[in-house]
């Protein structure tokens, strides 16, 4: 069967039933501010509201005379061989709902911006899988374009249409950079926005930390860039990394920059998200489950457990310019509380030694929790004093836990690496 998607220009139509399948399409009809009038012997509740011309009477053949398009709803086989008589005898173009092999057009599953229609055929095969179809481009398609197009139409009429002005004011609105937490690394810690972000993007940029069963669950064909900045190893500067977001979503694209745990803790995330707003280019920002409260959680340390602590923090270790930041070390003096230490192993000898300068007792327990879920997960239990000997045997990324809450970690559950979940689907 061929089929070909075509506009209709101020068409007039003829409804025929009055059940709920006829306020349905009469309902789709109004929105489109189509030109029609439905006949059936009764009406359901709901057509009442509905500003229509209505004929109550049963169905005749010179009711279709002044219509060259008929809408049957009624499901009644007598209104069907009606229909098929008066199509032997002239050109007149039914639907009937539910009947695509009666069908001469269909209707399609439509998104609306203004003037601006997007409509999905399934040529009758589904009506359900164009509406699922339509409402996932309905995500991508932002409410400005309605304005955009009545813009364009009267530039247009007046004859100063700018074709290249309204590409790159299209592609501004179209572009979408989306900041996705990935989590610490396991796929089954991914949120489910994330998930469904990730299948509606066209690029994506990934830091070093983003692991491959992540990865994975990028579609094919999308293309993907590594963006990666290790210590003293970056592949791109931070302002390379906000140049490429600019320049691609300056193109109409959607990207995920893809961060690993959160993309506001400590992930630069603000100023990526500044940077692009700065531009005017929009900006959406999916939170991800954050390695300092991940890793000790899947160590067996419970951050607040009672009795242990009544608060923490989050800290890091690391300036710009990979100095040592020392500013959160009076932290670890306040009775029941915890501190979380990010990107602070390569610190630990200067975390020692400027902790014991400010009186922080040597016994005060430390844990090291490194690759947390995944295969090689590590957890290291120690004291500040042991500290720098135990990082020697630690490997990264890590988190430093310090606080009287470590001691239970020996009798809370754990997780010792891989969390089943997306990754074995």
């Amino acid at each position: 069967m061929s089929t070909l998607p075509i506009v209709l220009k101020d068409p007039r139509i003829l409804l025929l039933g009055g059940g709920a399948v006829a306020l349905h399409k009469a309902r789709v009809l109004l929105d489109n501010a189509i030109d029609f009038c439905v006949i059936a012997r009764e009406f359901c509740a709901g057509f009442d509201e509905l500003p229509l011309v209505r004929i109550v009477k049963g169905i005749e053949t010179a009711d279709l005379a002044d219509f060259a398009l008929v809408v049957d709803a009624t499901g009644a086989s007598e209104v069907a061989q009606l229909l098929a008589r008066e199509k032997q005898r002239r050109l007149l173009l039914v639907n009937a709902v539910d009947a695509p092999e009666r069908c001469d057009f269909y209707f399609s599953a439509l998104l609306r911006r203004g003037d601006l229609k997007v409509a999905v055929s399934s040529g009758g095969a589904s009506p359900t899988l164009t509406q699922i179809v339509r409402d996932r481009i309905d995500r991508l398609l932002p409410a400005e374009l309605a304005a955009l197009t009545a813009v364009a139409g009267r530039d247009r009429q007046a004859g100063h249409s700018d074709a290249m002005a309204l590409r790159t004011q299209a592609h501004r609105l179209l572009c979408e950079v989306l900041l996705i937490g990935c989590g610490p690394g396991a796929a089954a810690l991914l949120t489910r926005q994330a998930y469904e972000a990730l299948q509606l993007v066209d690029l994506v940029l990934y830091d070093h930390l983003i692991s491959d069963e992540i990865l994975a669950l990028v579609p094919a064909g999308v293309k993907r860039r590594y963006v990666g900045k290790q210590k003293d190893r970056h592949s791109c500067s931070q302002e390379e990394i906000n140049q490429l977001l600019i320049d691609h979503a300056s193109q109409g694209l959607r990207v995920a920059r893809l961060k690993s745990g959160d993309p506001y803790v400590f992930g630069r995330g603000a100023e990526e998200a500044l940077c692009l707003a700065q531009q005017g280019i929009r900006v959406q920002v999916v939170p991800g489950l954050s390695s300092a409260l991940a890793g000790p959680a899947l160590a067996g340390i419970a951050l607040t457990a009672r009795g242990y602590a009544t608060g923490f923090s989050v800290v890091s270790a690391h300036l710009a310019g990979n100095r040592f930041n020392q500013a959160w070390l009076e932290l670890l003096h306040l009775p029941q509380h915890t501190t979380v230490v990010l990107m602070g192993l390569s610190f630990a000898a200067q975390i020692v030694e400027a902790a014991l300068a400010r009186q922080v007792r040597p016994d005060l327990p430390v844990a090291i929790v490194a690759n947390a879920t995944r295969d090689n997960q590590q957890v290291i239990v120690s004291s500040l004093a042991q500290l720098v000997e135990d990082a020697r045997q630690a490997c990264r990324p890590a988190v430093l836990v310090f606080g009287e809450v470590v001691r239970l970690q020996a009798r809370l559950p754990s997780c010792g690496g891989r969390i089943p979940g997306l990754e074995s689907q």
